[in-house]
């Protein structure tokens, strides 16, 4: 994999160059899926077949379900697809997570049966293309949208590479026809893409890099015990690191895509700034967020079925968003904690129109910062399910709430973490405001160069000391 930072900088720079030299779409589009096919195969070429074997069964059945009016066929096409799909993500993400909770179960029932043992790497970014190819299938046999015309458009679509590895989650009625145009240069829009770029990186390399430092020390038990003060800083520091980490790779991916011609949907909205749940999962991850509600929510009856069933609904979706996410049962808990905070916020607000979600209009200022800080806090509880290696380690760790214990290096520490989270904050704030997708967006040149000099400074001065893989790359 070609994701080490200074070699995806150099990989770009290589790539849009000749990109552009080529001028058509029927020479771009196969130069594109040969790169973005050495992208994902650089790290383990044998990956590759996989990606393939599902992107062909994908287009022929897609293309079979749309010339068919026979219903069963139809549904037999698309029961293939779907199957090969989930059969891929299945085995190669979650045989030895049910084998070892199948062991656990019968260990604690007295049973010794041998269970097979199976050495199985996760190829990357298998999550998210699968919930592409999901989608199109989808999309294709309900007729919302045509099949791709040709196997190497398809296919691109499927493994271009920005947002191979770890989204946004692109939907077929977005992506696939700009593969399937041709691409024109716009100077601002390329502009605009390297300073998504730069901003991605700042929240990357400065932010979540830094807060990484803090909460691997809290979580690893490098701070000692747990007591209150590291339970705070350790599930601060790491809410700020997964949203800097993500939101950051998601900015360099959607900048990357507008160099090269494309649009990515916003991936992240200001998250925590949300006033409800609801409004949480409106902002955070919203390529997941509104595929888990298209293509699962709504398909269970959403909540058309009353009140009971809907909660059931969001249970059950969050639950198999969490284990979307890994093969844990951390991952597992902390879905359930969003999907039962999701269906009490709704038991309480029944019958009330939410605010909206970017306004403060009808609110005092008191209450309407008193809900964000309750959501934040909420949220940053199902965090320490998800960033825990077990669910023991996550309960051992919540118990030091009950440790009051003091040591003077933590308040070091907590002004080690106001220092890199503070500014993506402010930078938050402005982005509320301005609904911008980055400070000065809609700014002249100079001041928008005046803006990357900041950044690539910041980057240089203030990049963590360690280099951490972006954390959803594991999914």
């Amino acid at each position: 994999m070609l994701f080490d930072t200074p070699v995806y900088i150099l990989f770009l720079a290589l790539v849009v160059p000749v990109y552009w030299w080529l001028k058509t779409r029927r020479r771009q589009n196969p130069f594109l899926l040969a790169v973005s096919y050495l992208f994902y195969g650089w790290w383990d070429w044998r990956f590759l077949g996989l990606i393939l074997a599902s992107t062909v069964v994908d287009f022929y059945c897609a293309r079979e379900i749309d010339r068919s009016d026979d219903p069963g066929r139809r549904k037999v096409l698309l029961t293939v697809s779907v199957t090969v799909n989930l059969a891929f993500l299945g085995f190669f993400k979650y045989f030895n997570f049910f084998i070892d909770s199948a062991a656990v179960m019968l260990g604690a029932l007295g049973l010794d049966v041998p269970m097979p043992v199976l050495r199985i790497l996760l190829p990357p970014g298998i999550s998210f293309y699968t919930f592409q190819e999901l989608a199109y299938i989808v999309d294709v046999y309900k007729r919302r949208i045509p099949p791709a015309r040709s196997l190497v458009d398809y296919a691109l679509f499927i493994s271009l590479f920005p947002h191979l590895i770890a989204g946004p989650i692109q939907r077929p009625s977005h992506l696939l026809p700009q593969v399937e145009e041709e691409r024109r240069k716009n100077f601002k829009t390329m502009t605009d893409g390297l300073l998504l770029i730069l901003m991605g990186l700042f929240r990357k390399v400065v932010i979540a890099d830094n807060c990484a430092l803090l909460a691997n020390s809290a979580f690893d038990g490098n701070f000692g015990p747990p007591t209150t003060a590291v339970v705070l800083l350790g599930v601060y520091a790491f809410a700020w690191q997964i949203y800097g980490d993500f939101s950051g790779y998601s900015d360099i991916a959607r900048g990357s895509a507008q160099l090269l011609g494309f649009h990515f949907i916003v991936n992240f909205r200001q998250p925590y700034l949300s006033r409800s749940i609801q409004e949480f999962w409106r902002r955070w991850h919203i390529s997941l967020s509104t595929w888990l509600r298209d293509y699962l929510y709504i398909p269970l009856g959403g909540n058309r079925r009353g009140e009971r069933r809907t909660y059931k609904n969001l249970l059950t979706t969050m639950v198999l968003g969490g284990l979307w996410h890994g093969a844990n049962w951390t991952f597992v808990i902390w879905g359930a904690l969003h999907g039962a905070m999701l269906a009490v916020t709704r038991f309480f607000t029944r019958g009330r129109e939410e605010p909206d979600p970017v306004s403060d209009e009808g609110q005092s200022l008191l209450r309407g910062w008193g809900k964000r800080v309750l959501v934040f806090h909420v949220v940053c509880l199902a965090w320490i399910f998800f960033r825990a290696p077990s669910v023991g380690e996550a309960a051992q760790f919540l118990g030091g709430v009950a440790n009051w214990d003091w040591r003077p290096e933590y308040a070091a520490a907590l002004w080690y973490l106001g220092f890199f989270t503070l500014p993506l904050f402010v930078v938050d704030l402005h982005l509320e405001r301005s609904g911008g997708e980055y400070p000065l967006a809609t700014a002249g040149a100079r001041p928008r160069m005046a803006l990357a000099a900041v950044l690539v400074g910041m980057i240089a001065l203030l990049a963590g000391t360690d280099s951490n893989a972006f954390i959803y790359f594991q999914f």
